[in-house]
């Protein structure tokens, strides 16, 4: 399949063809004036005469032509913003646009010429299959507690909170680096680093988003080019007050007037390097700070993943300043990170290739590797043409209340040496049961008692509650999937012959169980994201939207929810769920 993917701005259209995974195309059009443009079409550059953004759309499938590239399959968008309900990519129709076109609010210096842009392709190729593909999206599977800000209810209603973006670029980039490590993406903690003229930091945790730095808008988090980064939001008041300034003279300063330009004079970090070294304090202020900001993000979200497994720059800086990769990392060996000199001053990027940076003996990787954010554009519209539309099917939900998974030493621990569990009951999912045996769990602020086990025993202690479960604890239980416990806090267990203080407490993230025949028969994947409605007691209802299937063979299709969720959608015993809306899959590698 030959994929164009646009990548639109109000000043420029970068575009790219892609065969596969194969680019056979770059091109783009920059600085938009009367009279004309610059040109780069696979590095060759010169001038043309387009004058705007459909001047320049228009004359794309002239280049493609004069390439032999007439013929193509789908056309590719990328957007800013797609806001809290475009979880992934969309096959573009008159409802998603109208979707796209509400969340301008949120986005009226990106979305707006991404919009032109969709719409004149639409015109020149209206048989084509068009998609778009939203930064925020990679980012919506951040927890409430990353995503709310902490302002009146009637600010949040409006639509007030934190967003993230670059994620087509964060999720490339983690993909490409689990690749070099040789390890499952589910298994990582990688903190995603692109520096550019935009920049941001994401906390990319077991596969999913956990938090970026930037915010509803992409002003916040990290310095950036002509971007503030981080800025106290009294000085909208301050600087109404002792400059007369309006909000929105002080809202374009601070995009279009401040950072790296506002520090140092230029929002080209070659040139504040340069600068620098011939002495400019002001220069070397702003890489002093630019470079503390990134240092800042990285060690923060150490803490919020638990740990840290990788280190991933990109974006032009990212890529090519070896001073400000070795700026950022220095003072981290606390955390286990140690660069290597010589590996940091010229990583080979050829071919989107990522080499490891890091010294010998150190616990974290540092990756360098160029972003390729069309390129994920063009593998997530493959993907989402690709897949079978879900065919309509109840799915029985189950309600899962608080239990444990235990080992054959944390019975031995909590009963005896020698115990061997009652099996009970046999459980809806074929081979598991729950145990006639109870225990109670404890923590620093209460106790919970009567906890089921369920069996067979598994090689670690899995414990799983609620939301409201883990507050009567006094313990902060992550939303992980079944398994991903590292990081995870601890908890005793108090069975009648002993007590066992172990990690593993999560909050289990809301699941499908389902086979590979069921599956086929609904067009799901392992890994699919879906949204399910389940109608519970009386008219009450809810839509659990990014709801992780799971086939494996000779299970039961089931929907498992815990009390906390059964609670707010008025289900009482057992319920059935029907899928609402396409798969959104997990970010293809």
């Amino acid at each position: 399949m030959r994929v164009l993917v646009f990548n639109a701005g109000s000043s420029s259209l970068k575009f790219g063809l892609f065969d596969g995974d194969r680019q056979i195309l770059k091109g783009s059009f920059d600085r938009f004036r009367e009279g004309g443009c610059d040109v780069a079409i696979d590095g060759h550059r010169g001038r043309a005469p387009h004058g705007d953004l459909a001047a320049a759309i228009a004359a794309v499938p002239g280049v493609l032509a004069e390439r032999g590239h007439a013929a193509i399959d789908a056309v590719g968008h990328r957007f800013a913003h797609g806001g809290p309900d475009f979880t992934g990519p969309a096959l573009i129709d008159e409802t998603v646009i109208a979707a796209i076109e509400a969340q301008t609010p949120l986005a009226p210096l990106h979305n707006p010429a991404m919009l032109q842009a969709m719409h004149l392709a639409r015109s020149l190729w209206p048989d084509l299959p068009q998609v778009a593909v939203f930064d925020t999206s990679f980012h919506l599977t951040n927890p409430a507690r990353a995503t709310t800000y902490a302002v009146p209810a009637a600010w949040r209603a409006a639509g007030l909170r934190r967003y993230g973006f670059h994620g087509t670029s964060h999720k490339y980039v983690a993909h490409r680096a689990a690749e070099a490590l040789g390890r499952p993406l589910t298994d990582l903690r990688i903190v995603s680093v692109h520096l550019g003229n935009g920049a941001s930091a994401c906390a990319v945790q077991f596969g999913a988003s956990m938090d970026s730095s930037m915010g509803m808008t992409p002003l916040e988090g990290l310095v950036m080019g002509t971007r503030s980064g981080d800025v106290d939001p009294g000085a909208f008041g301050f600087l109404h007050r002792q400059l007369g300034l309006d909000i929105s003279a002080i809202e374009a300063a601070l995009y279009a007037e401040s950072g790296l330009k506002a520090l140092a004079g230029s929002s080209d970090m070659r040139d504040v390097e340069d600068r620098a070294a011939s002495g400019d304090a002001d220069a070397q202020l702003a890489i002093n700070l630019y470079a503390y900001r990134a240092r800042k993000y990285i060690g923060a979200y150490a803490a919020a993943m638990g740990g840290l497994d990788a280190v991933v720059f990109t974006g032009g800086i990212g890529e090519n300043s070896a001073s400000m990769r070795r700026r950022i990392c220095d003072g981290m060996g606390f955390l286990g990170l140690m660069l290597d000199d010589d590996l940091n001053r010229a990583p080979d990027l050829t071919d989107l290739k990522a080499p490891q940076i890091q010294a010998q003996g150190s616990r974290v990787a540092v990756i360098v590797t160029e972003t390729a954010e069309q390129l994920m554009i063009a593998r997530e519209l493959r993907e989402l043409l690709a897949r079978p539309r879900p065919l309509p099917r109840a799915i029985p939900v189950a309600v899962s209340g608080r239990h444990v998974h235990l080992t054959a030493d944390a019975v031995a621990a909590l009963f005896g040496p020698g115990y061997r569990l009652t099996e009970a009951a046999p459980l809806r999912q074929p081979g598991n049961w729950v145990a006639a045996e109870r225990i109670a769990l404890e923590g620093p602020k209460g106790r919970l008692e009567r906890v089921a086990i369920l069996g067979p025993l598994r090689p670690r202690v899995q414990i799983e509650v609620s939301r409201t479960d883990s507050f009567a604890l006094g313990l902060d239980a992550p939303v992980r999937d079944s398994g991903q416990l590292d990081g995870t806090p601890r908890v005793r267990l108090i069975g009648p012959a002993g007590v066992l203080d172990s990690d593993g407490l999560i909050v289990a993230a809301r699941h499908i169980h389902t086979n590979p025949a069921d599956a086929a028969a609904m067009g799901l994947a392992d890994g699919d994201m879906v949204d399910v409605e389940v109608q519970g007691g009386g008219s009450r209802g809810l839509v659990f939207g990014r709801t992780l299937v799971r086939v494996s063979p000779q299970v039961v299709t089931e929907m498992h929810i815990d009390t906390d969720e059964a609670n707010a959608a008025g289900i009482a015993g057992g319920a059935e769920g029907a899928l609402v809306q396409d798969v959104h899959a997990r970010p293809v590698a």
